[in-house]
């Protein structure tokens, strides 16, 4: 068993990756600052089963204190790292980009030498599908050019990549960069498109659709990216880019008229233009991620949608 450190380990996905890494009988050393970039009471709900484990140890603070992170590295000694701490959102970015910045480069930065000080050689570095920009090629493969990210969040994550690989190069670390393609499930951050669209039809209000509901998502339910992670943890050797995805489109109208089928409550829809920073398509190959990983997804949007608003709320 290893002893595994994930940063950002109270958000969406980190809080999954932590239960079914203890599950699985790891160590899980978590890392998170508790921003205030939505409700502080989500991640405190997210870490309260964790904390009830004897595996898990919570440290509070910033990936960008140095002075921090050395502590926790070198009080825990862990084997391997998941680095999924940022500041995420493709809209909030262009609003302030030198914040995302600064958390989502100086961050993995700090992170790096970390390791490198300490010795620690694996790491599963969350990337992000945004880094494709308006790919007229689809599915997206991890060869196809991405130097054109349409957003700061997606151009943080690219560079975030090449940090990676040149401490890859420099000193040897293994790295695996997954690019996550638009993760949804329980514990998904209140202001994601389908926790939004859930909430409102439920509430009986309209549902905000930017553009004609012609874009198209590669919906990834969050059991299967933790799956992904978890046999990045296990594989990472080297240095790759590894797509993750459902391997499947759905246009965002279906989206919106499949949560309303999933809930069995009628919907309203409002259209407005599309926002700066949206992509008309997502779509991932994932022959790379089922050749490294054994990556098979086996959520369908529908089945996903059913299991995070039907069946996890009654357990």
């Amino acid at each position: 068993m290893k002893r595994v450190l994930v940063t950002g380990v109270a958000g969406f996905i980190g809080s999954n990756l932590a239960k079914e890494l203890l599950v699985s009988e790891h160590e899980v050393i978590g890392i998170d600052n508790f921003d205030s970039f939505y409700d502080i009471k989500v991640k405190l709900d997210n870490i309260k089963p964790l904390a009830e484990h004897e595996k898990f140890h919570l440290f509070e603070g910033d990936i960008r204190n140095k002075e921090f992170m050395s502590k926790v590295f070198e009080s825990t000694k862990p084997d391997c790292v998941v680095h999924l701490a940022a500041r995420a959102g493709v809209r909030p970015s262009i609003d302030d980009p030198e914040l995302y910045f600064d958390v989502n480069i100086n961050g993995t930065i700090t992170l790096l030498n970390t390791m490198k000080d300490n010795g620690v050689k694996d790491l599963v570095f969350a990337s992000s599908s945004s880094v494709y920009g308006n790919n007229s090629k689809t599915p997206f493969a991890e060869t196809d050019n991405v130097d054109n990210p349409i957003s700061p969040y997606a151009a943080s994550k690219k560079a975030g990549e090449l940090l990676c690989f040149t401490y890859h190069h420099l000193y040897k670390m293994n790295i695996f960069c997954l690019r996550f393609f638009t993760v949804y499930g329980h514990n998904q951050r209140p202001e994601m498109a389908i926790q939004q669209f859930g909430r409102l039809i439920r509430q009986g209000r309209p549902v905000t659709m930017y553009g004609d509901g012609n874009t198209r998502r590669d919906y990834t339910f969050i059991d299967d990216i933790v799956a992904g992670i978890i046999a990045s943890i296990d594989k990472v050797n080297g240095y790759e880019v590894i797509n993750l995805g459902n391997n499947q489109t759905v246009r965002l109208s279906d989206l919106i008229n499949e949560i309303g089928t999933v809930l069995a409550l009628p919907v309203k829809i409002e259209q407005k233009p599309i926002q700066p920073g949206d992509v008309e398509i997502t779509y991932a190959d994932i022959s790379k991620a089922k050749e490294l990983l054994g990556y098979y997804p086996k959520h369908s949007i529908k089945e996903g949608l059913f299991k995070m608003f039907i069946t996890d709320l009654k357990h």
